[in-house]
Parts: structure tokens; sequence; C-alpha cells
């Protein structure tokens, strides 16, 4: 079975990535801050991490460059998904590592689509 981890400190975001990914067969974990996603991924790696920017201890982007900086975790896709839409924060995600980038809100036809599409490669 395929694992998401979802990295995000809003419940309603969880909530919502919950019931999505409810009707799948991927094995959905959760972590509300930065520091607790590193412990998290590094105990059992997931197939594919879902990661907020802002978050408590250690923002995502921070994060996403730890993991790619790690031989163990450095080919695991990562989505940054945020509501900083801003002018540029595609590509500082992207240049932090991230594998893709959706902003906040977006469709969740479209966010299933894109995991989709990176588990179907591993």
């Amino acid at each position: 079975m395929r694992s998401v981890l979802y990295v995000e400190d809003n419940e309603y975001n969880r909530k919502i990535v919950r019931r999505l990914l409810s009707r799948t067969s991927y094995r959905l974990r959760e972590a509300t801050d930065g520091e607790a996603a590193l412990g998290m991924v590094r105990e059992e790696r997931p197939d594919l991490i879902l990661m907020d920017v802002q978050l408590p201890k250690m923002s995502g982007l921070d994060v996403t460059r730890a993991l790619r900086a790690d031989p163990a975790t450095t080919d695991i896709p990562i989505i940054v998904v945020t509501s900083f839409a801003l002018s540029g924060d595609d590509q500082r995600a992207m240049a932090a590592g991230a594998s893709a980038y959706i902003a906040k809100p977006y469709s969740p036809r479209e966010l299933l689509a894109l995991i989709q599409t990176f588990l179907a490669e591993r």
C-alpha cells in the first residue's frame, strides 16, 4: 500500500485531504510541524509527501531542503501545497527541491491527479 505524508498545521486543510484520500488505497499519515515531519520521514519513508510551507518549528521549505540533502530521502516526491501563492513562491519551492507546487485553494481532483501521477512513477 502506498503511503502519503501530509505535513500541515491547519486541521481544516488536513480534513480535506483526509477525505480525499479516504476514497483511495493510499495510507495517509499526518504531521503538524516541520520537526515532526522529518522524524516521521526518517522513521517510515512515505512514498510521497504533501508539504505546507508555513509550519511551526521548521518551515516546509527547510524540511524539503533537509530531505533533499539526505541520500536516504532525496528521491521521495514532495508536492508543496500552500496558500502563499505569491509571485515567485513556486520558484522558491522548486529551488528548495519540491517535485511540484500547487496553490490553495486547489481543486481536489487536480491534487489527486498530481498524487496519482507521482505514485504511478514509483
